[in-house]
């Protein structure tokens, strides 16, 4: 199965590039994606099974789990997109911290091109974009003619987590706001069509980034949580996740989470920049309800936006290849 959502099934790349970023102090430690195990097809697909084989000891289990992750990932997309794509993963500083991003984009154009800053779901490590993400969710995008730019949001992959960094809408969404100001650095990007795609809790990051800027075209979301309050009724083990990321939760819930809401500010979301909500209605972690009354909110606001609904789950697992299209006509027709 392909998954717009978080898939764990690599690491990041750790070989020096700086082949894609101009080289001016402000982004730093550039590695490219396509090195270490993942040069090749072949070499991934050995670094996988070895890491797979610590924990399944049975041959034929382990041979299941390998083809598996082969129908998952085609060795003839993998050779596509390292031919036709370039990846390099980097660093760079948001107010005294080092935050980890990375920028996909096709080798060859003659042109500047539209640019979608991917936010990523999840919290901490968790949902963290390593390798495999990128080529399910991320470079078919990218190689029909996108610059993607996307943070992993402070503490990720970096120093312990203890919580104090990836506040959930905290401090981390200057992460966001703080890449989309790089984007006149990157090699290629075309800074007037500057577009934003949010997965899960991605979706509530960049509703909250673009309330500090004015320089977003279009959005699209997919599994929008639009309702953090809402939300804890179907999915009450998410208080754990805020009460250890959000800072001052405790005696203030309802406060934290209204703030982190965008159901609650629609009339302060700028007119002019239309949005794409794309949900599954089988979601059992992010409820298809989200979704469709936040465009009802958004009609009765006049704001310009499309409903797609999928009969899927959170990842939209079986419709991938449609919604990778939807995204692509939304930001082609928008930016």
């Amino acid at each position: 199965m392909k998954y717009l959502g978080f898939i764990f099934l690599s690491i990041i790349s750790t070989a020096l590039s700086a082949n894609e970023v101009d080289q001016n102090g402000k982004i730093y430690n550039q590695r490219d994606c396509f090195s270490g195990p993942f040069t090749s097809y072949d070499n991934w697909i050995n670094f996988m099974e070895r890491k797979f084989s610590r924990k399944i000891k049975n041959p034929e289990l382990l041979k299941n789990k390998m083809d598996g992750f082969k129908k998952q990932f085609d060795k003839d997309e993998f050779n596509t997109y390292s031919n036709n794509l370039s990846c390099t993963n980097f660093t760079y500083n948001v107010e005294g911290t080092d935050v980890l991003g990375f920028v996909i984009k096709p080798k060859e154009s003659t042109t500047d091109l539209p640019v979608i800053v991917y936010n990523r779901g999840g919290n901490g490590n968790f949902g963290g974009v390593v390798f495999g993400a990128m080529m399910n969710n991320l470079f078919p995008i990218a190689n029909k003619g996108f610059v993607i730019v996307g943070s992993q949001y402070r503490g990720t992959f970096g120093s312990p987590d203890k919580g104090e960094q990836d506040q959930f809408g905290g401090s981390d969404v200057q992460d966001v706001v703080g890449l989309v100001n790089l984007i006149g650095e990157f090699d290629g990007a075309d800074t007037s069509k500057i577009g934003m795609l949010g997965a899960s809790r991605g979706g509530m990051q960049s509703f909250l980034a673009l309330k500090q800027l004015n320089n977003i075209k279009a959005v699209a979301t997919i599994a929008l949580n639009a309702d953090l309050n809402a939300d804890l009724a179907t999915r009450p083990e998410m208080e754990k996740v805020y009460k250890h990321r959000i800072p001052g939760y405790k005696g203030n819930e309802n406060k934290k989470l209204a703030e982190r809401s965008v159901i609650n500010w629609v009339d302060k979301l700028p007119s002019g920049v239309p949005i794409l909500l794309i949900h599954g209605e089988n979601d059992v972690r992010v409820s298809a309800s989200h979704s469709k009354t936040f465009a009802k909110a958004l009609k009765e606001t006049e704001i310009e936006h499309k409903l797609v609904i999928y009969a899927d789950n959170h990842f939209i697992s079986s419709n991938t290849t449609k919604a990778h299209n939807e995204i692509t006509k939304w930001f082609t027709e928008n930016l």
